[in-house]
């Protein structure tokens, strides 16, 4: 079993006991980037049992940009695992190995940036077929930190993250392709409002086996973050992004860090978005758009790796 960091235990790999708070939600997400062929994606399903529903998302970009996506919220009655909507996770040794399934429709987008109006996105966008059945081994330490009821954390009161090899199938449309490559994944459980937080930066990325980063910043680029180095955390105590955007959007399209590690050292990494979806979550008379970003970075001018950047903004409500 892979390594455990910080307050958790093997079996907070599962599904946990449903929460009183009307909001409670226990999520999963898996991010999957394979180098050789410049294709990658993720799948997330959030279990919000006492709403009686999930919120699921799946997308899969191609190396020309376009993507095959999908989201709904399937009915669920009960917090008893991840399966909905055509998604199904399996836990097959906690910490260590897990399989994530995907079979039905999704939305083919020739150009992602679409989402930023949904209802127009699926009514002008073909449906085609995808399955997903991707295996995630762990490819360093699971690290988290599980909160107490009432700490007044609304956002991820308890929070798993581990490295991942990822292997397996990817058949979209009429073409099955076989899959190689590597991925974060992400686990939390406990209240959740996507308004809860002022809005953040999500940089993760992976450089093989041995190496992997996670950085999380405010919105003005300031934040902190780790890499696993083989079966050890190194912590990086001070990041400072700077984001470019598309012209007249909140689209970021490339960013570069200077990060300060906890020995001092200084590093240096640049990322190039290759494939760009914006997305939104709405509640109460807000919109919460979460701009999601397959990225390619460069670690030291030396290193090349592959992942996932997420910008999360608070928005005014706007119309389709």
């Amino acid at each position: 079993m892979a390594k455990l960091i910080g307050n958790i235990r093997p079996e907070d790999d599962y599904t946990h006991p449903l929460g009183p708070e009307p909001n409670f939600n226990e999520s999963v997400y898996f991010n999957f980037f394979d180098p050789s062929q410049n294709r990658g994606g993720f799948v997330r399903i959030g279990n919000r049992a006492n709403e009686g529903y999930a919120e699921m998302t799946v997308i899969v970009w191609n190396p020309d940009s376009s993507a095959f996506f999908y989201y709904a919220k399937p009915e669920i009655s009960s917090n008893d695992g991840w399966n909905a909507g055509g998604l199904e996770v399996q836990v097959l040794e906690p910490a260590e190995k897990v399989r994530t399934i995907y079979e039905g429709k999704a939305l083919y987008l020739a150009n992602p940036e679409d989402m930023q109006n949904p209802s127009r996105a699926f009514k002008d966008n073909p449906r085609k077929p995808l399955r997903i059945d991707l295996t995630h081994f762990a490819a360093g330490p699971m690290y988290g930190h599980v909160g107490e009821p009432g700490d007044g954390n609304d956002f991820a009161r308890a929070h798993t993250e581990q490295h991942m090899k990822v292997q397996g199938t990817l058949k979209l449309d009429e073409d099955e392709i076989n899959f190689s490559g590597w991925g974060l994944r992400d686990h939390s459980w406990g209240p959740r409002f996507w308004q809860s937080t002022p809005g953040y930066r999500w940089i993760t990325g992976n450089f093989g086996d041995d190496l992997g980063m996670v950085l999380t910043t405010g919105t003005d680029g300031v934040g902190r973050g780790v890499f696993h180095v083989g079966e050890e955390l190194v912590k990086v105590e001070h990041v400072l992004l700077t984001p470019s955007y598309e012209d007249g959007t909140g689209f970021h399209r490339a960013l570069s860090a200077e990060l300060t590690m906890e020995d001092g050292a200084k590093r240096h990494l640049d990322g190039q978005v290759m494939g760009y979806i914006p997305l939104r979550n709405r509640r109460d008379g807000s919109i919460t758009r979460v701009g999601e970003g397959m990225t390619e970075y460069t670690l030291d001018g030396e290193r090349t790796g592959y992942g996932l950047s997420e910008f999360l903004d608070q928005t005014a409500m706007a119309a389709d």
